[in-house]
This record gives structure tokens, C-alpha cells and sequence, in this order.
């Protein structure tokens, strides 16, 4: 609130104070005054029932922090389809993420990973300011029971701009083929954009979510969905209204984005949107490519949801193994890129090593051809006993590379692997992120060999 004063006061505006009563004595200790007399125009005396928390609550004593809510207590979902979005997107959580939840569908995340046993692995905000917690949902939005942290919401929102969200999952009205996003405008009623530019443009990842179409009647069975009655609202149009979000910018600044339905997920590839998964019990064409306003391109590699998502019970998140080895080295062959997502893994022994640069050697190999690399390294360890034949498989790796380039998110663990790097006599750079490595490749020529880095 000082901010946003502040600003009114010095742009000629006024600053209107409501509070419940007034006092004839000055009883606040300076340190408690959140803005200051000399900002204030007028003061309004209203009645407590004109100061509810939030829209729907008179108050709850949980979004304060004076008490703490069993996050046991919280209540499952019922399982519809905005469940399973919101599980769909609670699988792409990475430990230790710091994470955004936008109004509307996204809001179901935080109660399925309360009801999955994994809210300690990421911390979730929200721009009113709450930091860590259970965000809350409907007319409460805005507000977080358990928070680790309330800021006020400027400050929330430098931390965003520059660049502080691992991940964000947003609500999403309209998408089209080249991956714009419009949640502003529709038709003549303007909605306007609130915080979702802040959020979407500076997220490293970007997670839209939403009913594949507005006013359809589904039904879960067997694991998988049934289409009762099609709806008339199409959300995969040829132009969206307006563009609250570039597909365009978003490849250029190197972010990950992905479109969660309960029908299907697409992701924003360099030729626009791409149908990576489809629901069980559905027909593509029937069902989803002809219930879209354009046609995106299928991967070769399409596969089916999680059954598990449209089951009753709890999925078992917290008990999933980390991604297998065989699903680590995804291939561009229209970039010449290979990823090598060693994201949460720990190599302990020498034979974890072994068994990693035999995978990575047979991968460069069904190639055929030097290739740009680009190395994930977010919470990934080597402990000394796989040390040395990791480094080893590093250096064998060098042959079959036109260029190296590393990240990771921690700054800590960038200072320690570089660290570990140089005593094995290797060149390395590790970025900051995955844009900074991406750009590092897009911004030199490819037909030529570079130095490591």
C-alpha cells in the first residue's frame, strides 16, 4: 500500500484511507505505520462489514499467520476436469522450484500437491505478495494460509521482473498455432492483463492451463475421459483476440512453454504449437484436431496421459522415480541440439557413472553427426567415487560436439561444479539459465566448431 500511495500522491491523485475507527491518541509505534499521515487526503469510517479479508471471508486468521491450518485437513478436489489439469501441471513441479500460481484453474495446483505430499518440495507464491504456503482459491484468491513470508505486493513484483520465477502456471483463455496467449479482451469487453504480463514474460517456465473447450460435459471412466456433450467454446483459434502473451518473444528469450488441457498438452516449439499428449479414451481427430481452429503438428513420439490422472485416488507423486535415463536426451535435428537433462540426478558410484556415459555415448552415436549440447544441471550431484569416470565421460563426450553449453538455476552450485570442473582440467561456463545457454548457441555460427564453454 506505501507504494501505490506514494505513487498517487506524487502523480497529483488522491490517497483515500478506509478504516474501521479512529483514535483520539496516537498508540502505533512508528515502525508499525504503513503509510504515513503526510500521503493522506481523506479518511472514511465504514462499518466492519465493509472490511471483509477477502471477498468471500470476514476473516481467517490462517492468512495472517496468527494460526496454522493441518495441511492434512485440506479438502481433495473432486475429480472433474479441472483436476485433472491441475494434476497434469503438478507433474511438471521441479524440487526446490520457486513457483507462481495464477487465478482460475492453476489455484487447483496448490491443493493437489497438499493431497500429493509434495508442498515441501517447491515453494508457491502469488503477486498479492504471500510467499510459500497453501495459496487460497475462488473469491479468496490472493491470500496464502501457512505462509512462509507476506510481502507487500511491489516488492513481489521486482522479484518477479527480475527474474526470481522458476516456473508459472497461468489460466489461459484463447491460444493460437504460433502460441500467443490472450486472457485481456474479448470481443468489445476488456478484461485487461493485471499481472500475467510480469509474470509470463519473466518466468523461465510458462504453463498455460485451461478446458481444452469452454461449456463441454465430461465424464472420467477407466482411467481415462469420455466426451458426453461437446462444448461450443473453441480455445485453439487461428488469431486469438489479442495478445497478452508472444509465442514469438517467448523463443526468442529461450523459455519453456507448455499448454495443459484436460484433452491433451502441447508444447511451443520453434515452428509453433506441437501435440505432445492426448487423454485415454479419445480419438486425435475427432476429439481434438478438428475441435481446434488450426492444425498443430503431431510429434512422431505422441503419447498417451497418465491414467492416473483421471483416477479417484491420489497419484503418488512424492513415490515417483526421477525421470529414466532413456527419456533424458531429447534431439532437435532442426537446430542440431541435443538436451541432456541431468536435472535431479546424483551419481554416487563409479558404476552410476558408467551407466550414464554408456547411455549418453549410445545417444551421440544414433546421431551420426557432431552436434551443439546443451547440459542441465539443476540439483545434480557427483560425489567422489563417481567423480572421476564422470569427468572421464565428459572429456570421451568432447568428440562428438560442436559446442558444450552448461546451466543451472543455483548460483551455489554453479560456484562448486566450476570449481570441481577446473580440478579435472576441463573449460567449462556455466549459465545462469536455460535462455542464457540457448542464446549462447543461437547468437554463433553453427557450421563452425567452437571452443568448449
Amino acid at each position: 500500500a506505501l507504494s501505490m500511495a506514494q505513487a498517487a500522491k506524487n502523480s497529483g491523485g488522491l490517497v483515500i484511507v478506509q478504516v474501521e475507527r479512529t483514535t483520539t491518541q496516537h498508540v502505533l509505534s512508528p515502525r508499525e505505520v504503513k503509510i504515513p499521515g503526510l500521503l493522506v487526503d481523506a479518511v472514511v469510517v465504514s462499518p466492519p462489514e465493509e472490511h471483509q479479508q477477502t471477498f468471500a471471508e470476514t476473516y481467517n486468521p490462517t492468512y495472517t499467520g496468527e494460526t496454522r491450518a493441518a495441511t492434512t485437513a485440506l479438502r481433495p478436489l473432486p475429480l472433474d476436469p479441472r483436476k485433472v489439469i491441475a494434476r497434469r501441471a503438478a507433474m511438471f513441479l521441479r524440487p526446490n522450484a520457486i513457483v507462481n500460481l495464477g487465478i482460475g484453474v492453476p489455484e487447483g495446483i496448490a491443493s493437489v500437491a497438499g493431497e500429493e505430499g509434495i508442498l515441501d518440495q517447491i515453494t508457491l507464491t502469488v503477486e498479492a505478495g504471500g510467499i510459500g504456503g497453501i495459496p487460497a482459491g475462488g473469491l479468496s484468491f490472493g491470500a496464502t494460509t501457512n505462509a512462509q513470508a507476506i510481502i507487500d505486493q511491489p516488492y513481489q513484483f521486482d522479484f518477479y521482473d527480475g527474474g526470481g520465477l522458476h516456473q508459472a502456471f497461468l489460466g489461459m483463455a484463447q491460444a493460437d498455432a504460433p502460441g500467443n496467449v490472450n486472457v485481456s479482451r474479448f470481443g468489445t469487453r476488456i478484461a485487461g492483463p493485471g499481472g500475467f504480463i510480469n509474470i509470463s514474460q519473466s518466468a523461465r517456465e510458462v504453463y498455460f492451463l485451461g478446458l481444452f473447450r469452454a461449456g463441454a460435459t465430461m465424464a472420467m471412466a477407466d482411467g481415462g475421459i469420455r466426451i458426453v456433450e461437446e462444448g461450443p467454446g473453441c480455445k485453439f483459434l487461428d488469431h486469438v483476440d489479442q495478445i497478452t502473451f508472444s509465442g514469438e518473444q517467448a523463443r526468442e528469450r529461450g523459455q519453456t512453454v507448455y499448454f495443459i488441457t484436460e484433452r491433451c498438452v502441447l508444447r511451443l516449439t520453434d515452428s509453433g504449437l506441437e501435440l505432445i499428449e492426448i487423454a485415454p479414451g479419445l480419438d486425435l481427430d475427432e476429439h481434438v484436431l478438428n475441435m481446434m481452429g488450426f492444425r498443430p503438428r503431431v510429434a512422431e513420439d505422441l503419447t498417451t496421459m497418465d491414467p492416473a490422472l483421471f483416477r479417484p485416488e491420489p497419484m503418488g507423486l512424492a513415490d515417483r522415480p526421477p525421470l529414466p535415463l532413456g527419456e533424458r536426451f531429447p534431439y532437435d535435428p532442426e537446430q542440431n541440439i541435443l538436451y541432456c537433462n541431468f536435472e535431479g540426478l546424483t551419481l554416487s558410484t563409479e558404476e552410476d557413472a558408467a551407466e550414464l556415459a554408456t547411455r549418453l555415448d549410445a545417444r551421440f552415436r544414433s546421431i551420426g553427426q557432431r552436434v551443439h549440447v546443451i547440459v542441465n544441471y539443476d540439483n545434480f550431484d557427483v560425489l567422489p567415487p563417481a567423480a572421476g569416470r564422470f569427468f572421464a565421460m565428459v572429456e570421451h563426450n568432447e568428440r562428438y560436439s560442436l559446442s558444450r553449453t552448461r546451466y543451472s538455476t543455483n548460483a551455489f552450485f554453479r560456484r562448486r561444479l566450476g570449481a570441481q570442473f577446473t580440478a579435472a582440467s576441463l573449460d567449462h561456463r556455466l549459465y545462469g539459465s536455460f535462455a542464457e545457454a540457448r542464446a549462447d548457441i543461437t547468437t554463433t555460427d553453427k557450421t563452425l566448431p567452437r571452443p568448449s564453454s
